[in-house]
């Protein structure tokens, strides 16, 4: 906050182009401290995700609150747990990948305490069966205290899925633990 949104606020409201919405820094943590990768005005996922779990206020209201300069007078609450997202994505992927497997156990994944398994690459055969049908393609996102806890929650989530074609980083937050 203080090495990049702070300054890049106050840098927009100097030259009177004050910001409204969603400002989304994307970071890169290194040795030397946070480097600025890209800005975006949208919720990017799965970072957005992660968020969305700690979120205890009504996220329509803190919009219009936001659209209406008044964000500084709404009661935004949030979760002080931690949490984190790990993402499913499709064997290739960033490269070619295939589309069409068949995913299985989602509902044991969605079934670990705290976590959510948010979809943001699937199908939905008409014999219900869920297909993978994009690069990144779920976001198994979990909270828990201490950071540990939603890690474990997280690949727990992720083991209890049966998808062979499908993998994930098993890095996920290890320079918070």
């Amino acid at each position: 906050m203080a090495k990049v949104i702070r300054p890049t606020l106050a840098e927009m409201a100097r030259r009177g182009t004050p910001f409204r919405g969603v400002l989304f820094a994307g970071l890169m943590v290194t040795a030397e401290g946070p480097k600025l990768i890209e800005f975006n005005v949208r919720f990017g996922d799965p970072e957005c995700q992660a968020l969305m779990l700690r979120l205890r206020s009504d996220l329509p209201a803190a919009l219009l609150a936001a659209c209406d300069g008044e964000l500084k007078n709404f009661d935004l609450r949030w979760d002080p747990r931690p949490s984190l997202v790990v993402v499913m994505a499709a064997q290739g992927y960033p490269g070619a990948y295939a589309k069409g497997t068949e995913i299985r156990g989602i509902d044991r994944a969605a079934a670990v305490p705290g976590v959510q398994v948010f979809h943001a690459g699937t199908m939905r055969r008409a014999d219900g069966a869920v297909l993978a049908n994009g690069g990144r393609v779920l976001g198994i996102a979990a909270t828990g205290d201490p950071v540990q806890a939603a890690r474990d929650a997280a690949y727990a989530a992720v083991d209890a899925l049966d998808w062979p074609e499908g993998f994930c980083r098993r890095d996920i937050a290890y320079r918070a633990l």
